[in-house]
C-alpha cells in the first residue's frame, strides 16, 4: 500500500512522475505475465508434441531429467513393469525370459535411455544356430545308423525266435531315427513340394505302415474313415505330417492314465479344402503356445521338430495346422491346383 502521507510531500511533478512510472511497472508486469503464459504453453504444447512422438516409437523410451527423474515415458515404457534404473549399462539385458536392446544417450540436460525388444531376433538367432548344429549332426549319424539298419535286416532272418522281438525293436528304433534325420535335415534346408494326384487309401496305407513301425504299450485302436478320393498333394510330405499327428495322439495315449484309447483319422472337405482330422482319447495338451515352436517339446520323447516341420508342410499346401476340442490336430489341404 502506498504511504499517503508520503504522496503529499511530493510535489505535482513528482507525483506525475511517479503514477506514470507505477503505470508502466503495471503494464510490465502484464507483459511478463502474458509472455510467461504463452512460454507456458509454448512448453506445453513441445512437451505434447515430444509426447505423441515417442509414443509412436517402437521401443520403450525413457526421457530423465538432470537428477535422474522420470520427465517423459511412452506407453511402451510404462507397461513393461520394471524400472528404468534396471538398465545400468548399453548393451543387451535378459529381464522376465524376454531379451532387450539398451542404449541410453546423453542430451543436455536431459537423458534418453531407450528398451528395444529383441527377443524374437534372439531367438531367430538361436534357431539358425541349432538348426545349423542339427543338421551337421544328422549328416554325421546318416551313414552309420544306415549302416546298423542294414545289419538289423540281415540279422531278423537267422537269429533264434526268442531273439527276433529284440531285433524287431532295434529296427523300430532304428527307424525313428532315420525318420528324425530325414524331418531334420527338411527342416534346416527348407520345404519344396512336388504335387501330384493320389488317392487318400494310398495315405491311409503309409500311416498303418508306420504304426507298425512305432513303440507304445498301451492298447490302442486305430479308426480311418478316409474315403478313396483323388486330391492333389506331395504325398512323402502329407505322409509325414499325419504321422505327426498320429504319433502325438500316440505319445497322448500312454501319457494317460486309462491302459487304452481311441485314434480317429478322419476326412472332411468344403469347395475350397480338405481336412484330414486326427482325435485322440489321450492326455490334454500341456501347453498350446509352444506346439509348433522348433525344439521345444512338452512330451517325454521327440526333438520338437515335428509339428514346426508339419506346419512348413501344411503351409506350402496352402493350408495350416489347427486345434480343435474335443481334442483333435486338423490339417487343412487347399483344394487349388
Amino acid at each position: 500500500m502506498i504511504d499517503k502521507k508520503l504522496l503529499d510531500q511530493l510535489s505535482t511533478e513528482d507525483k506525475k512522475l511517479f503514477l506514470d512510472t507505477l503505470d508502466t511497472l503495471i503494464n510490465q508486469t502484464y507483459v511478463v505475465e502474458n509472455e510467461y503464459k504463452e512460454l507456458k504453453a509454448s512448453y506445453e504444447a513441445l512437451h505434447k508434441i515430444l509426447s505423441e512422438i515417442i509414443e509412436f516409437l517402437p521401443t520403450a523410451i525413457w526421457v530423465l531429467d538432470e537428477q535422474g527423474k522420470i520427465f517423459l515415458q511412452n506407453s511402451t515404457a510404462n507397461t513393461l513393469g520394471f524400472d528404468y534404473k534396471t538398465f545400468k549399462n548399453n548393451g543387451e539385458a535378459e529381464i522376465d525370459d524376454k531379451s532387450y536392446l539398451i542404449k541410453s544417450v546423453k542430451l543436455g540436460a536431459k537423458t534418453i535411455v531407450s528398451a528395444t525388444d529383441i527377443t524374437e531376433q534372439k531367438r531367430t538367432q538361436r534357431l539358425a544356430s541349432m538348426g545349423q548344429m542339427a543338421a551337421h549332426l544328422a549328416h554325421e549319424i546318416r551313414n552309420p545308423v544306415g549302416s546298423v539298419a542294414i545289419l538289423a535286416s540281415t540279422l531278423y532272418p537267422i537269429v533264434a525266435d526268442n531273439i527276433k522281438p529284440v531285433v524287431e525293436e532295434i529296427k523300430k528304433s532304428i527307424w525313428r531315427v532315420e525318420r528324425i534325420i530325414k524331418a531334420t535335415l527338411l527342416f534346416t534346408k527348407g520345404v519344396a513340394i512336388r504335387k501330384s494326384p493320389f488317392e487318400l487309401k494310398r495315405l491311409e496305407e503309409e500311416i498303418k505302415s508306420s504304426i507298425s513301425h512305432y513303440s507304445y504299450s498301451k492298447d490302442v485302436d486305430f479308426e480311418f474313415y478316409l474315403p478313396n478320393t483323388t486330391i492333389n498333394g506331395d504325398l512323402e510330405l502329407l505322409s509325414m505330417v499325419m504321422q505327426n499327428l498320429v504319433f502325438n495322439a500316440i505319445d497322448a495315449i500312454e501319457d494317460a492314465k486309462e491302459e487304452s484309447g481311441v485314434v480317429r483319422i478322419s476326412l472332411e472337405e468344403n469347395s475350397d479344402f480338405y481336412f484330414l482330422k486326427v482325435e485322440d482319447s489321450g492326455a490334454p495338451i500341456l501347453d498350446k503356445t509352444i506346439l509348433f515352436d522348433p525344439f521345444k517339446t512338452t512330451k517325454t520323447k521327440g526333438n520338437g521338430l515335428g509339428l514346426a516341420l508339419s506346419l512348413q508342410i501344411a503351409s506350402a499346401h496352402g493350408g495350416k495346422i489347427s486345434i480343435e476340442d474335443p481334442k483333435a490336430f486338423v490339417l487343412s489341404i487347399s483344394k487349388a491346383i
